[in-house]
C-alpha cells in the first residue's frame, strides 16, 4: 500500500516505502491508529449508513426505488474517503472486511452502463449531467471513488473495485478527453486521483487527462461553468495555473488542485509547472500559513485570505484543508528530497490536523480556531461531513509518510516514531531500520541498522532542533537544522545512530502586519504548539489577562483528564485594569497577581470541559 506510488515517476528524487513494510509501536500515533481502526472507522460506517449515504448507492442501483436522495449532492465522497481509510486498513483489522465488503457490493450495483457513478445525478436529474461543473461535484466525487478503489486494490489484490474505477475513469476520458469537451471539476481532487490511476495501470490516458484538466483552468470564457455563489478565484479559475503565483479562493480545493499539478509535474517534468507550484508554496508559508500550519482565514468560502490576514477566534482553518497541505507537501517531498516540505508535513501533522480529532476517536472539529470562549466543541457528525472521513484515510495511510528511498542508494527517514521499517535498496539488498524513540515528547533517537552494504542514509535535523547532534559508535556527523543530515558509510549489521534534538521550551513571534498578534507569543516545546485552557488556569480571570516571560523554567507536568499528555507549567501574572466603558482616554490597574501557568498541547483543547482557550499569549 503506497499513499503515492512514485516508483517509476520519472521526475521524483524519491520513491515511496510501502505502508505495510512500517510497524508503528509507539506511544503517540499508533494508539491513535488503534483507535482509528476499532473506533473511529466503525462509528463513521454507522454514520453512513443512518445517514442514508449508503441508501442512495442502493436508491441508484434500484434496490430501494421507494426513498428519495438522502443528504447533500456530494455525499457519495464521504462514503468513497471512508472506503479508502478502511480498505488501507483492512491487512490489520479483518472486522472491518464485512463493512468494506458491503460499500462494495452498493458502489459496484448503482454503476450505471456507460460507466457512470454519482447518486445524485439519476432518474429526473439524469439529464443533468456535467451540466454544472462549478458546484456539483461530479468529477470531484469521482475522484474520491477512484482513490478509494486503487487503495482498495494495493490492500487485497483484487481488480474487483479497481474495474469500476476504470470504467468510470474511461467514461470520463470520453467526456472530457482530447475528442471531448473541455472541462475540469469546480472543487479539484479528480487530477490527483487519475494520476495514481496511470501508476496503477500504466494507462497514459488517465494522466494526460489530468494534464487537460489543469491546462483547462483560467481559460476564457471559463470552461468550469455552472451557477453558484462565489466567483471564479474561489475555485483557481481566475487565471492560467501557470499564472497561479499565490494560494487563493477555498483552501482545501487550492491543496487539492496544488498536489494534482504536482503529480503531474512528477511524470511529465514540465518545469512550468514546477515554477507555478514553488511560487504557490512560498506564497502560502510565508503570508497565509497560521502558526499551526492551518490554512484558511476566512469562514466566507472557507477560503484563503489576503496575506498577512489571519485572524484567531475566527480562523477557518478547516481540519480537511490541513489534510491538503500534508498531501501536497508530500509530493513536493517526493519530488525533491528537501526538508522544508517534510518540516511542514510534520509541523501540520500535528498541530493542525490531530485537533481534528477527539482523542476518544469519534468526536471532530470542521473549523479549528487559535482562540475561542468554550463554545466550539467537536461533533460526532457533519451534514457535510468531509473532514471525518478525511481524517481516518490520513491515519490509516501514515505509515507510508515516514520513509522514501532514493535512486543513489539513499534512505530517508522523514518522520519519527517507535517502531521499524523493513525496505530493499536499489541494488535489491534489504536494510531495517529499527527505532527506538518517545518522540515528540523526548529528542533522543535511536536507530540500528539491520543489513551491510554501502548506502546513505538521511535523518531529517527539524528546523528548531538548534544544537541537534548525531552520532554513529564515536563518529560524529553535522546534524544542520532544517535539512537531511547525511551518514554514508560502509554498515554493518548491529551499527547503532544516536540523534539527539533538544527539546527546550521556545516562543514564536509573528510578522507585525499580523497586527492581532503584536505583543503576544505562541510556545512550542519540539514539533508541539501549546495553548492555555481556562481549566487549568482559574487564577486569571480571563486569559487575554496574562503576562507571560518567556524566559523561565518550565518543567513539564501531567494535567487531569489529559493522562500521558506532558503539559508545561511556569508562572505568569496578570493584570487587570479598570472600567467597562468600550473607549476611554485612559485606564487604571485594578489589580494585579500571579500565578501557576500551565499549557497544553493545543491537537489536544476541548476534550475536557468547555472553556477559554487561547494560543497567542500577551508576553
Amino acid at each position: 500500500m503506497f499513499v503515492v506510488d512514485t516508483t517509476h515517476s520519472p521526475f521524483a528524487k524519491l520513491r515511496p516505502v510501502a505502508s505495510r513494510s512500517v510497524c508503528l509501536t509507539d506511544s503517540f500515533w499508533e494508539p491513535r491508529r488503534e483507535k482509528n481502526r476499532h473506533a473511529t472507522l466503525p462509528t463513521q460506517y454507522d454514520h453512513i449508513e443512518k445517514t442514508g449515504r449508503l441508501d442512495n448507492f442502493r436508491r441508484a442501483s434500484g434496490k430501494r426505488p421507494d426513498l428519495d436522495f438522502q443528504g447533500i449532492f456530494f455525499n457519495d465522497s464521504d462514503v468513497f474517503k471512508w472506503l479508502e481509510a478502511a480498505a488501507a486498513e483492512l491487512p490489520n483489522t479483518p472486522a472491518l472486511t464485512e463493512f468494506v465488503e458491503t460499500t462494495i457490493t452498493e458502489i459496484a450495483a448503482a454503476q450505471q452502463e456507460d460507466g457512470y457513478l454519482n447518486t445524485y445525478f439519476m432518474f429526473d436529474k439524469a439529464g443533468e449531467r456535467w451540466e454544472n461543473l462549478a458546484w456539483m461535484h461530479e468529477l470531484y466525487c469521482a475522484g474520491h471513488f477512484i482513490q478509494g478503489a486503487i487503495a482498495h486494490y494495493r490492500s487485497t489484490d483484487s481488480e474487483a473495485l479497481l474495474t469500476v474505477a476504470k470504467r468510470l475513469a474511461d467514461h470520463i476520458y470520453a467526456v472530457f478527453g482530447p475528442e471531448g469537451r473541455l472541462g475540469a471539476c469546480g472543487h479539484e481532487e479528480l487530477e490527483m486521483a487519475l494520476v495514481e490511476l496511470y501508476r496503477t495501470t500504466g494507462e497514459t490516458k488517465y494522466l494526460t487527462l489530468a494534464g487537460r484538466m489543469i491546462d483547462a483552468r483560467g481559460s476564457e470564457p471559463s470552461v468550469i461553468h455552472g451557477k453558484g455563489p462565489f466567483d471564479r478565484r474561489y475555485m483557481q479559475d481566475h487565471v492560467p495555473f501557470r499564472e497561479l503565483h499565490e494560494v487563493t479562493g477555498h483552501a482545501v480545493r487550492m491543496m487539492y488542485l496544488s498536489a494534482g499539478a504536482t503529480d503531474v509535474y512528477l511524470e511529465t517534468g514540465d518545469t512550468t509547472l514546477w515554477d507555478a507550484l514553488e511560487k504557490q508554496w512560498a506564497n502560502m508559508t510565508e503570508r497565509r500559513t497560521y502558526v499551526s500550519g492551518g490554512l484558511g482565514s476566512r469562514y466566507e468560502g472557507e477560503a484563503f485570505g489576503k496575506d498577512y490576514e489571519l485572524p484567531n477566534a475566527r480562523a477557518y482553518t478547516e481540519t480537511c484543508a490541513a489534510i491538503g497541505s500534508v498531501m501536497w507537501n508530500y509530493r513536493m517531498l517526493l519530488a525533491t528530497g528537501e526538508a522544508r516540505f517534510a518540516q511542514l508535513i510534520e509541523h501540520t501533522l500535528y498541530n493542525a490536523v490531530l485537533p481534528g480529532l477527539s482523542l476518544s476517536g469519534d468526536l471532530y472539529f470542521y473549523e479549528n480556531p487559535l482562540e475561542n470562549d468554550g463554545t466550539h466543541r467537536r461533533q460526532p457528525w457533519f451534514g457535510c461531513a468531509c473532514c471525518p472521513p478525511n481524517v481516518a484515510r490520513l491515519l490509516a495511510e501514515l505509515p507510508g509518510y515516514f520513509y522514501s528511498i532514493s535512486e543513489d542508494a539513499g534512505v530517508y527517514v522523514h518522520l519519527y516514531a517507535n517502531g521499524e521499517v523493513n525496505m530493499a535498496l536499489p541494488s535489491g539488498n534489504p536494510v531495517t531500520l529499527h527505532v527506538a524513540t518517545q518522540y515528540p515528547w523526548d529528542g533522543d533517537i535511536a536507530i540500528t541498522v539491520t543489513g551491510e552494504g554501502e548506502f546513505a542514509l538521511h535523518l531529517r535535523i527539524p528546523d528548531w532542533a538548534s544544537g541537534a547532534t548525531l552520532t554513529v559508535g564515536e563518529t560524529h556527523y553535522p546534524a544542520t537544522p532544517g535539512a537531511y543530515a547525511e551518514i554514508r558509510r560502509e554498515w554493518q549489521n548491529g551499527d547503532r545512530v544516536r540523534l539527539h534534538l533538544p527539546m527546550s521550551v521556545r516562543g514564536i513571534r509573528c510578522h507585525p502586519f499580523v497586527a492581532e498578534n503584536n505583543g503576544r507569543v505562541a510556545i512550542f516545546r519540539g514539533p508541539i504548539l501549546y495553548c492555555a485552557e481556562a481549566t487549568d488556569n482559574g487564577f486569571v480571570p480571563n486569559l487575554h489577562q496574562l503576562q507571560v516571560n518567556l524566559s523561565q523554567e518550565w518543567k513539564t507536568v501531567s494535567v487531569e483528564g489529559l493522562p500521558d499528555i506532558p503539559a508545561l507549567q511556569g508562572t505568569a501574572s496578570y493584570t487587570v485594569l479598570s472600567g467597562t466603558s468600550l473607549y476611554t482616554e485612559s485606564r487604571s490597574v485594578e489589580c494585579t497577581g500571579e500565578g501557576v501557568l500551565t499549557l497544553i498541547p493545543y491537537y489536544v483543547w476541548a476534550n475536557r470541559d468547555p472553556g477559554q482557550m487561547l494560543v497567542w499569549l500577551p508576553e
